[in-house]
């Protein structure tokens, strides 16, 4: 048996007369999928979406990152001022439909401060805070 490519979680299939056996023969068997949860990717209706972590550089200046896909990584280009939440769309890189043809992929920008905070970048952030402030919430 294989399962149907576009299968969701919840689905049930039926192996017809693989059941158990009753009065007129054999019965359907019936199995519901139970699709776990992917550590990068998820599933959004019939999108495959992902986080795609970016740097701070990278998202004020723009610039190439890595990005996993199912078949492997690509290069992807982050534009210049980009945002966390920002969604890149990345065409033919997603889930296959029952016919084949497959769906894109939305890599979700989300900013990422390096693990330790250097001085330098402390005392950026400092003075633009004092120069430039500015609320990041929309009204």
């Amino acid at each position: 048996m294989s399962i149907p490519k576009g299968a969701e979680d919840g689905q049930s299939l039926r192996l017809k007369g693989q059941g158990s056996p009753g009065r007129a023969g054999p019965g359907d068997a019936l199995i519901e999928l139970v699709i776990r949860p992917h550590a990068v990717y998820r599933r959004e209706g019939d999108i495959l979406v992902m986080d795609l972590p970016v740097s701070v550089p990278d998202a004020i200046l723009g610039g190439k990152v890595q990005a996993p896909t199912p078949d492997g990584a690509v290069t992807l280009t982050v534009p210049k001022g980009a945002n966390s939440g920002q969604a890149l769309r990345l065409k033919g890189k997603g889930l296959s439909d029952s016919a084949g043809k497959r769906g894109d992929l939305i890599a979700r920008l989300v900013l990422t401060l390096p693990e330790t905070l250097d001085e330098d970048l402390t005392a950026f952030a400092e003075t633009w805070r004092a120069r430039r402030p500015y609320t990041p919430r929309r009204r």
